[in-house]
This record gives C-alpha cells, sequence and structure tokens, in this order.
C-alpha cells in the first residue's frame, strides 16, 4: 500500500490539471500571477485528494469527482488569500501572502475570482441531478466557512465560550470544507444515501480532528517543525480547545493569570500559559478529543466496501494527527 503523502501526490495530480484548467483564461496577467500564487506554492492538497478518494471508495472513478476537487481547493486557497488579511499575516505555505506581493486590493480580487472560479469548475459536469446535488454541498460549505470565520473572530472579545461552541466555530471554519469534499466526492461517484452520509461523518471527524490537532501542536511542537514560534495562537490571544479547557477547569488565580497573558502578544508569557494547561490536563484532553474523532472517522468506513481507496481514506484519517506541521 502506497505511503499517504504518495497517495496524495498521486490524486492532488487529477485535481491540478483541473484547476489549472479552471484559471488558465483569468485576465489580465497580474490577477492571474495573484489568484495562482497559493496554488503554485504547495500544500498537502488533502481537500481535493480526499473528493477523489470518495469519488474512487463508493465505487466512482476519480476522474468523475476532478471539478468538485478542484473547486473545493479553490475555495480553500480563496479563504487563506482572505484570511492572510483578516489576520495581518505576511507569509503562507514559506512564501509572502498573496496581500504581501501584490496589495490588499488586488489580494481580494484574486480570492473573489478563485470563489468564482470553484462554482464554475463544478458546472462545467453538466446539469445532471449529481452535479447539482454536489454544488449545494459545495454551495453550503462556503456559506459555513464564512460563518466560521465570524465566529472565531468574536471569540476574541469573549472569555466564557463553551467548548460546544467551540466546536461549532472549528465545524464552520475547517471541518465544513473537509466534509463537503467527501459528500461531494461520494455524490459524483454515486454513492448510496448511506455511503454518501457516512463519507461526510468522516470528513467531519477528520476536519474538528485537523484543526484540533493544528492547535495542539502550536503547543508541543517546536519552532521548526511549525514554521512560527511555538505558542503564536497564545500570544495573538486565540481561542482554542485547550484555552476553552483551561479557562473552565482553573483556579481563580490561574484564570486569572492566564487571561492576562491571553492576547497580550507577548511570546515570552508563551511558556507560563503552557504550564497552567498542562497543570489542569488542557493539553491532553485537547490530544484525547482529536483522536477520538480520528477514531469515529475510521469506524464510519466500513459501511463501504472494502478497497485500496477506502484504505486511503483510512491512512489519512490517522495521517491527521501524525502531521508535524
Amino acid at each position: 500500500m502506497m505511503e499517504v503523502m504518495d497517495i496524495l501526490r498521486k490524486y492532488s495530480e487529477i485535481a491540478d490539471e483541473r484547476i489549472r484548467e479552471s484559471i488558465s483564461d483569468i485576465t489580465p496577467d497580474t490577477l492571474l500571477r495573484a489568484s495562482e500564487h497559493l496554488i503554485t506554492a504547495g500544500g498537502k492538497k488533502i481537500r481535493p485528494s480526499l473528493a477523489l478518494l470518495s469519488s474512487e471508495a463508493v465505487g466512482g472513478d476519480p476522474g468523475d469527482a476532478a471539478g468538485v476537487a478542484a473547486a473545493i481547493e479553490l475555495i480553500h486557497t480563496f479563504s487563506l488569500i482572505h484570511d492572510d488579511i483578516m489576520d495581518d499575516d505576511e507569509i503562507r505555505r514559506g512564501e509572502p501572502a498573496v496581500h504581501v506581493l501584490w496589495g490588499e486590493p488586488m489580494a481580494i480580487l484574486a480570492g473573489d475570482v478563485l470563489f468564482s472560479k470553484a462554482f464554475e469548475a463544478v458546472i462545467r459536469n453538466g446539469d445532471s441531478e449529481m452535479v447539482k446535488e454536489a454544488l449545494a454541498v459545495v454551495v453550503d460549505s462556503c456559506v459555513k466557512v464564512c460563518e466560521g470565520q465570524a465566529l472565531d473572530m468574536g471569540f476574541e472579545e469573549r472569555l466564557d465560550v463553551t467548548e460546544e461552541e467551540y466546536m461549532e466555530m472549528i465545524y464552520k471554519k475547517t471541518a465544513a470544507l473537509i466534509a463537503a469534499a467527501t459528500k461531494a466526492g461520494a455524490i459524483m461517484g454515486g454513492g448510496s444515501p448511506q455511503e454518501i452520509a457516512a463519507l461526510e461523518d468522516y470528513g467531519r471527524c477528520i476536519g474538528l480532528a485537523f484543526q484540533i490537532h493544528d492547535d495542539y501542536l502550536d503547543v508541543v511542537s517546536d519552532e521548526e517543525s511549525l514554521g512560527k514560534p511555538v505558542g503564536s495562537d497564545i500570544a495573538e490571544g486565540k481561542m482554542t480547545l485547550m484555552v476553552v479547557k483551561a479557562l473552565e477547569r482553573a483556579s481563580e488565580k490561574d484564570r486569572e493569570r492566564l487571561i492576562s497573558i491571553l492576547g497580550s502578544g507577548d511570546e515570552k508569557l508563551v511558556a507560563e500559559a503552557i504550564e497552567i494547561f498542562e497543570r489542569y490536563g488542557a493539553t491532553e484532553y485537547a490530544h484525547a478529543v482529536a483522536l477520538d474523532h480520528v477514531r469515529m472517522a475510521k469506524e464510519r468506513l466500513e459501511v463501504l466496501e472494502e478497497s485500496d481507496a477506502r484504505e486511503a481514506l483510512a491512512m489519512i484519517a490517522d495521517f491527521v494527527l501524525e502531521r508535524e506541521h
């Protein structure tokens, strides 16, 4: 059986070809270059690969879902370009962010044109019921991504975020697009309602695990693996499952100390915040929740017939927690 990175490489080539076709006619040249900057900068292309594998896992051809796979990656890229503007982040995938190279107005346009091209990529598959159904899934995920981003921004002003609210936010911001990839892929592959529902659940579970693990890495990894300072999320005051849990469990004194560190922008205080997380088992708790979601994701795959594609999906579920960045 191939390694996960080989699987992603193989399937992302199918998606890349469709993505190139989709954006090749963007003009003027400046807008084209700004639009393709992050696409050509790399990235693992997990989402489009999941769409193609989901199509294959229900007995379809991966190529049947190429339009959907391209659409999902274009939407993901659009959200990254706009996120970097909102968060004032200057580096993405080891390259200067789009707004750093071309300015904010052009970066906003690049995001907008990719967003539009995503729907065009699905529509090009014709107007069958399957295409309409897949398009509805893609549209719905876009709404959720925007809602999730708005919730995330709102949480920065609050210290009473519950675990349930946090899970809803990361579902919308991160997991909804991954679930859309697996669900729309299964639809295009001609899956049964039961198979489509199972793959949607699988996508949702690994999407949640993916985001929780991302937050967890910010605390337990090292700067070299992360490509950014350890604990930068803490210094920026980002709401994560560890923060939610630590604030819920901490003594009055530790709670107040953690609140004063969050969003202080002082990276020297990060180690102290991490100690508070450790003291109340918040780091461990987040890791356990991520593991649990990977287990649930793999259980949902049991609905499908055994195949290489199903095996690959199970491997990707494990890979989500094996990443170091």
